[in-house]
């Protein structure tokens, strides 16, 4: 495996001298090779070795190998499950080591090169928990080597990737090492603990990611290692598939409960395999290239396998079985809904944290498959390990998941200052050396020394380190006074950096209003692009730095330019949900609302996708005519909204947009038909009512009732009350009959009340009965047609019997028609509501009380009877259905100026650096943080200020 992150020494074809500094010394593969790269190629990675040296090493390039893995527990290899018989850990991090002797016998790779167990027994490798295993030979009498490098006890000091100010003290500082240990549950062995002669003691990097905080002036043993029975570092396992059985063969892979697997294995060969392991059935061979679930693994190491539609659960020979992994990267996956499982589920793969409770039953997708089969999934904005057993797969057509907020998600504007120590401190040519130290100078605010320094070289005012300028650095610190004189000293404000970002791009990425004054008054190019073309305007909206949009705007930025990605700085506004930002660009002259990103989504379409109200209110208001304006695929805001699960903006489209509620997209699905799909009961109840044409097929013939039985499977949302108050009210009438797929059979039935009809067939020639044949499913749908169908044909019969004088009438209900003396059949006039006067055909039915004295609107709100006084416990229409009760909902307003009050308390009381912690001391600037947080600071990081006292608050 070829990860950022993995611990490496040198190789069987190493020929580089002491540039490790010594055999046994550690290293960290913080880069890998690309194809077309002439710095670092294909089949190559970058090592940062633990002694501060920097270069790369072949992997395969010219098919030679240089180095070895000695630990990939911080590329975030782990085997959950799996206890090491040494240690008594559970869940192994790194490489996993089986002994082939004693029955389930584990070790991890601190105990296996401790020479725990019996040092004849042979033992099998296993590199990550989906990999093959790999036989050693014994471990008596092979080679033993000492590892050295960043361990418990040695001396260190800030390394390449050190980003954080002055914790240690400030440059050349040192510190000792206390202790090596995971960063959370996401890589093991990546952090290290060091305490600092200054006295504090914090967790730096040591491969976690690929970065490497520290490097050592005093190296420290770290154990021992058996040299040939590491990886090769980009060897395949397929290269050692083809030699012989012997020492170093593949052997079977290992199962958990709920690993997907399938027979690839003929007939013969798994009969004969089968022999000792469960036996053999000739019904066995029919499920041969059949995905399965593995149920259980038995005392023996066998794996029980459960397939759907089998009531049998066969035994099988693990060697007989293959991984399936049902995911991939780009799928649009849904969190289940119950909190107990997930937790469960969780534990040794990635662990669960109350934070999580938030991405229960929402939509994600995933952006990496971890080599253990855990998945790395993106759900609004925020990123989760998951065990594969916590997501389903949502199904959909291509087009529609391209219209999903989770796909295609976009990089962030990356801040070009996050790495300028690295880049400074990677750098070794002397003749940069002055240059880098300038740069750094002038990141720190000292005037004097840069003054001094371009005083005497003034040449090199727009000298570069790391691919940046004194005047570049200085603008995103806030420097000013160093600025004016840069500027005056002849430095260009137009230079692009490595990114193509500009002076001004920097001072909106640091938040610097005032810097980006001085420069824009000096001329600078406003509308400035980066390699990204991102203008500073861009940068800023991203960030979400109102002031200096304010300021980009008020010196005529064009804000119709459009990034690599089509967006514009409105798109990216909508994208971050900040209102004011919002607001200030909807209302600057010129704006152009109909520009598409790289997708084809306008700003409305954007808006309606990200699910964001505010903006959809305001764009409304300013382009009206956009509502029904469609993608290339058809799809326009109302279709993104009802897709996506967003009522506020859905309803905000059609009250205020007037938006067609049976607008069709290139696929003819209507936005019923796609709330349908994803199970969106709210939407569905809202475009019902709105006049949405239940009947409406798609490009297949297929109904909303159709789409609700065929995705039954896969719709697991909730259904809420308040938005969704008749389905709610099904769904608890047949909680008693059916757990099974509720929420997608409570929409069918509410679908089927509204009037969709049951024998409808599609273009297969189903109707909606067929996709349920043979269940329950068929009778209780059956009743809500008979529960909603017969009034409308009672009417009608009663209609034409008033008028051809027949004596008998199809209704009996006395409240809407009677029978006078003469056999004439006479309709009595409409009911009036006491409530709201309007007049209706029938009034609600209150019990336990009896009275009949509002209409379903009304009656839905009422908890006590207008007439009598009477707690009402159940509101009955004629047809018998059960009108559940609505509780008032704030307002959208309310609650965005709800939203906004917490979120000043929070910032008024919490630590503005670590945002955990309460705000218990302040500096005499005004500004504070927490105790911890301002232990180690000596200029406020807020103001910039040097900290001459802190005050306690109590």
């Amino acid at each position: 495996m070829l990860e950022l992150g993995l611990r490496v020494v040198r190789g069987p074809d190493w020929k580089w001298g002491q540039q490790d500094d010594g055999e046994g010394h550690v290293g960290t593969v913080v880069e890998i090779g690309k194809f077309g790269s002439s710095s670092s190629p294909d089949k190559t990675v970058v090592v940062q070795w633990d002694s501060g040296s920097r270069t790369n090493y072949r992997v395969g390039y010219q098919g030679a190998y240089d180095l070895r893995v000695v630990d990939n527990a911080p590329a975030g290899v782990k085997h959950p499950n799996i206890i090491c018989d040494g240690c008594k850990k559970h869940g192994i991090a790194g490489m996993r080591w089986k002994c082939t002797r004693c029955y389930d016998y584990d070790l991890c790779t601190t105990c296996y090169m401790s020479d725990k167990h019996n040092v004849d027994h042979i033992f099998q490798r296993f590199e990550t928990a989906n990999s093959i295993g790999i036989e050693m030979g014994s471990r008596k009498g092979c080679t033993k080597i000492q590892i050295k490098g960043i361990f418990v006890g040695a001396k260190v000091v800030r390394g390449p990737d050190w980003d954080w100010s002055n914790q240690d003290g400030g440059e050349g500082k040192t510190g000792r090492v206390i202790d090596i240990r995971g960063w959370d549950d996401e890589s093991g062995r990546s952090v290290a603990n060091v305490t600092w002669t200054s006295g504090s003691t914090n967790v730096y990097r040591l491969g976690h990611k690929g970065k490497v905080d520290l490097k050592y002036v005093q190296d420290a043993p770290g154990g021992y290692y058996y040299r040939d029975h590491l990886p090769v570092l980009g060897q395949n396992i397929e290269v050692l598939m083809g030699a012989s059985r012997a020492p170093g063969s593949p052997r079977h892979l290992t199962f958990i409960v709920g690993d997907k697997v399938k027979v690839l294995k003929d007939v013969a060969t798994l009969k004969a395999m089968q022999e000792g392991h469960g036996g053999w059935n000739p019904r066995m061979a029919e499920y041969i290239g059949k995905i399965g679930t593995v149920h259980r693994v038995t005392d023996r190491g066998d794996i029980r396998v459960q397939y759907e539609g089998c009531n049998n659960r066969w035994t099988f020979h693990p060697g007989s079985l293959t991984k399936v992994n049902t995911f991939s990267v780009g799928d649009v996956v849904r969190v289940k809904h119950d909190l107990a499982k997930v937790r469960d589920y969780q534990k040794g793969h990635g662990e669960w944290i109350e934070v999580m409770k938030s991405a229960l039953g929402k939509l994600g997708k995933v952006i990496k498959i971890y080599s253990d089969g855990d998945l790395r999934v993106s759900i609004d904005g925020q990123t989760w390990t998951f065990n594969p057993l916590c997501v389903q797969l949502i199904p959909g057509s291509a087009t529609e998941l391209n219209n999903t907020m989770h796909a295609n998600q976009r990089e962030e504007h990356a801040n070009p200052l996050a790495s300028l120590l690295s880049n400074l401190t990677i750098q070794e040519q002397p003749e940069n050396t002055s240059m880098d130290n300038l740069v750094r100078e002038a990141a720190q605010g000292h005037i004097d020394t840069v003054r001094e320094f371009v005083t005497k070289f003034p040449e090199k005012v727009d000298g570069k380190s790391g691919g940046k300028t004194c005047l570049q650095v200085a603008c995103h610190q806030g420097h000013t006074e160093l600025v004016c004189f840069l500027l005056s000293a002849g430095a260009s404000p137009e230079i692009p950096d490595d990114e193509g970002d500009t002076a001004l791009h920097y001072s909106a990425f640091g938040n610097q209003p005032e810097i980006m004054e001085i420069l824009l008054k000096r001329g600078t190019n406003v509308d400035a692009m980066n390699r990204g073309r991102c203008t500073a305007l861009h940068v800023a909206v991203n960030k979400q730095h109102v002031q200096c949009v304010k300021l980009l705007i008020k010196y005529k930025c064009n804000i119709n330019i459009q990034d690599t990605y089509g967006d514009t700085a409105l798109h990216d506004a909508i994208g971050k949900d900040s209102t004011e930002i919002i607001d200030l660009l909807c209302n600057v002259p010129g704006i152009d609302f109909t520009l598409k990103n790289n997708r084809g989504f306008n700003v409305l379409h954007h808006g309606a996708l990200k699910g964001n109200n505010f903006a959809t209110e305001r764009l409304l208001c300013r382009t009206r005519q956009l509502v029904d304006v469609k993608k290339d695929d058809g799809f326009a805001a109302l279709h993104l909204a009802c897709l996506n699960g967003h009522r506020a903006v859905a309803e905000t489209l059609l009250a205020q947009g007037q938006a067609e509620v049976d607008l069709r997209n290139n696929r003819k699905q209507t936005p019923l038909l796609l709330a349908v799909s994803q199970g969106h009961c709210s939407l569905v109840e809202l475009v019902v009512s709105m006049s949405a044409d239940v009947h409406a097929e798609d490009e297949d013939g297929d109904t909303a009732l159709h789409l609700a039985l065929m995705k039954r499977a896969s719709i697991n949302t909730e259904i809420h009350e308040l938005e969704a108050p008749t389905i709610y009210g099904i769904s608890t009438q047949l909680a008693s009959r059916t757990t099974e797929n509720l929420v997608a059979l409570s929409i069918a039935c509410y679908l089927v009340q509204e009037g969709c009809q049951l024998n409808k067939k599609n273009n297969k020639g189903k109707t909606p009965l067929d996709l349920v044949a043979d269940t329950p499913w068929t009778e209780i749908l059956q009743q809500y047609v008979t529960s909603r169908s017969t009034q409308p044909i009672a009417r009608a019969l009663s209609s034409e019997s008033s008028r051809s004088g027949d004596t008998e009438s199809p209704v009996t209900d006395q409240s809407s028609s009677s029978a006078t003396e003469n056999g004439e059949k006479r309709t009595l006039a409409p009911v009036e509501c006491a409530v709201c006067s309007e007049l209706g055909e029938e009034n609600v039915l209150f019990e336990p009380c009896g009275h009949h004295i509002a209409c379903e609107e009304c009656s839905s709100r009422m908890k006590k009877c207008l007439k009598c006084g009477q707690p009402i416990n159940k509101r009955l229409t004629q047809d018998g259905r059960i009108i559940p009760c609505k509780s008032r909902q704030p307002s959208t307003e309310r609650l965005r100026y709800l939203e906004s009050k917490i979120a000043e308390i929070e910032e008024a009381h919490c630590c503005s650096i670590c945002m955990e912690r309460r705000r218990n001391v302040v500096f005499l600037c005004g500004h504070g943080a927490c105790e911890k947080c301002s232990t180690t600071l000596k200029i406020c990081h807020m103001c910039r200020k040097t900290i001459t006292k802190k005050i306690n608050l109590y």
